[in-house]
């Protein structure tokens, strides 16, 4: 069974810190492109960051450049977003996907994405 199960979210003040969980199971973690994304209430879902488990290779998207970092430790089928300086528009529920035709480009990382956390609340009070 293909599970990505996300930890690490909860309430913190603005100006903290956080670092999101995606532990893998169920495949082959190195043939895969693990992102992250998020939804903020009343707003679309959006792409965050991505990595490729088998490179290392990473994308982030302009807005959270300089205060999110992607890494995966592949011997724990685990990806981790850190997350630094929150404010208060980074509140959202973060999920985590996993993609085996995802490519990590200059420009993102286009799906389709296969597999689905069930995603994490981050809420930042200001």
């Amino acid at each position: 069974e293909v599970q990505l199960v996300e930890s690490g979210g909860g309430l913190v003040q603005a100006g903290g810190s956080l670092r999101l969980s995606c532990a893998v199971s169920g495949f082959t973690f190195d043939d895969y492109v693990v992102g992250w994304f998020r939804q903020a209430p009343g707003k679309e879902r959006e792409g965050v960051s991505c990595i490729s488990s088998s490179d290392g290779s990473t994308y982030y998207e302009d807005f959270v450049k300089g205060r999110f970092t992607i890494s995966s430790d592949n011997a724990k089928n685990t990806v981790y977003l850190q997350i630094s300086n929150l404010k208060p528009e980074d509140t959202a529920v973060y999920y985590c996907a996993a993609g085996g035709v995802v490519v990590v480009t200059s420009g993102g990382c286009p799906g389709p994405y296969d597999y689905w956390g069930q995603g994490i609340q981050v809420t930042v009070s200001s």
